[in-house]
């Protein structure tokens, strides 16, 4: 039987004690963790972590992060991977495991960060780390970590990619990840990027090529000749990062900045330092360099989790449910599609009349202007910076969203939404209807109670915003 890269939960620090103490701390911690969870996956993931904490294995303390900079400190074994790490901070914090949950490194001193992906060992990405400097695991969600099998044109711009030289013929571009993942043949991403002299301070602009062999850039304008191509970096010792602080702390001349960075220890000196002129071509970039790194592996970390759920907890498809009238003395089915329709809009009129008398009944008008406040898409006193920090952490999908205050507007609220690699940001007025007060994002044509309303319908319906509500930031207390 293989060994799994489970980890064993460190409640407190341990000192010499012996290996039953050990035995019998781990089994509290599994039936802890069990109680909280009930479902076949969690338990057979902790089953696992039992076994593993009852093997003779070497085990490691390290610390993790998350947003708001509070770590956890866990006891693992050493050949762990960012997927099981993941999936246990995912168990303890009780967390929607919804396989955007994602491990980071970040390297402090130069202002770096890359995702580590969910197959790589967490102790081998330690041992690049050099011991006098700031760097950290941090545990977020990334909903972009594999959007790109799901909307390859999204991540891959028409006038960036072309067939390699080394095959032949056309490629549709429905068809770019198969050509990534296939190792005989790979597309070529190429365009202009701002990259920073060896030992100057200057940035000048290159036309650069990406293929499978490596990045190269050209010295004649935008000629792929090969005795015009000088090669940059290769990726089976490197890693693709992106900078954080492009402008303020490597002086690029936009914040789009990303860099190659040896996975052997060396200077700052030794980063290929790179920068594009918008997010998309970054994004562009960056998840080509990942997938010429990884290629299969990649996609093996996609559909792992969804193979896992392939037997699905109820059988019953969409089309077997039918609308039902139980006002009568009898039941009966409604088949006419209209009735059913206007049968339905009835049912949410009355509950949304019954919630709000329920609020009324309670003597609170202001009880619905607090619900939102234990929602996890709400972030308070969250400015427009820290909105667009959050949400581009988390990933510059569409539809990734959370609510804030309004800095600028005492009382009202604020709605900070992705929609194609651009975050927008949309007010949302209270209006006053004979003495009662409404939600309202389109100046007030359409009205709701509450803040929890206005979430639920645009994630259902567009409106006036370009696209739906889909994924909210979350942000958790290790």
């Amino acid at each position: 039987m293989q060994s799994c890269n489970i980890p064993a939960v460190k409640k407190e620090k341990e000192g010499q004690g012996n290996w039953n103490n050990r035995l019998r701390s781990s089994h509290v911690d599994v039936c802890r963790v069990l109680s909280w969870r009930q479902d076949w996956s969690s338990e057979l993931f902790l089953i696992h972590m039992l076994f593993k904490s009852m093997c003779f294995v070497s085990l490691q303390v390290i610390k993790v992060y998350n947003e708001d900079n509070t770590s956890r400190t866990v006891e693992v074994p050493t050949d762990i991977t960012a997927r099981d790490i993941c999936q246990l901070f995912v168990l303890k914090n009780h967390c929607i495991d919804d396989h955007s949950w994602t491990l980071f490194e970040h390297l402090t001193h130069l202002s770096i960060e890359r995702i580590i992906e969910d197959h790589e060992s967490v102790m081998e990405v330690l041992s690049g780390w050099a011991m006098d400097t700031d760097s950290r695991l941090y545990f977020r969600k990334n909903y972009a970590k594999y959007e790109f099998f799901n909307k390859p044109l999204d991540f891959f711009p028409d006038h960036m990619v072309s067939i390699s030289s080394e095959t032949n013929g056309m490629m549709n571009h429905s068809q770019l990840i198969q050509t990534f993942l296939n190792s005989s043949t790979c597309p070529e991403i190429h365009g202009h990027l701002h990259a920073k002299e060896q030992g100057r301070k200057s940035w000048k602009k290159f036309y650069f090529v990406l293929r499978r062999s490596g990045l190269y850039f050209s010295n004649k304008g935008t000629s792929k000749e090969p005795r015009h191509l000088q090669f940059i970096a290769e990726f089976s010792d490197g890693d693709v990062y992106t900078l954080l602080s492009a402008r303020k702390i490597h002086g690029a001349p936009t914040d789009y900045g990303f860099c190659v960075k040896s996975t052997k220890r060396g200077s700052p000196r030794d980063l290929k330092l790179l920068c594009a002129d918008d997010e998309q071509t970054r994004t562009c970039w960056v998840t080509a360099m990942r997938l010429f790194k990884y290629g299969m592996q990649l996609y093996q970390n996609f559909i792992q989790p969804h193979q896992k759920q392939k037997t699905p907890m109820r059988s019953i498809s969409e089309n077997s449910l039918v609308a039902m009238d139980f006002s009568g003395h009898k039941s009966r089915v409604i088949e006419n599609p209209s009735e059913a329709l206007s049968v339905a809009v009835e049912e949410g009129l009355s509950w949304r009349r019954k919630s709000c008398h329920r609020l009324s009944s309670h003597g609170s008008p202001s009880t619905s202007q607090t619900l939102h406040m234990a929602q996890p898409w709400f972030h308070s006193k969250l400015s427009r910076d820290e909105a667009h920090r959050l949400i581009t952490q988390q990933g510059l999908i569409d539809g990734v969203f959370l609510l804030r205050d309004s800095q600028s507007n005492p009382n009202t609220f604020v709605l900070s939404l992705c929609h194609t690699q651009r975050i927008k940001h949309f007010q949302i007025l209270l209006v006053d209807e004979e003495g009662e007060l409404f939600y309202s994002l389109d100046d007030g044509h359409t009205r709701f109670t509450d803040l929890i309303q206005l979430v639920e319908f645009y994630q259902l319906n567009r409106g006036v915003l370009p696209c739906k509500l889909k994924h909210h930031c979350a942000r958790i207390t290790l």
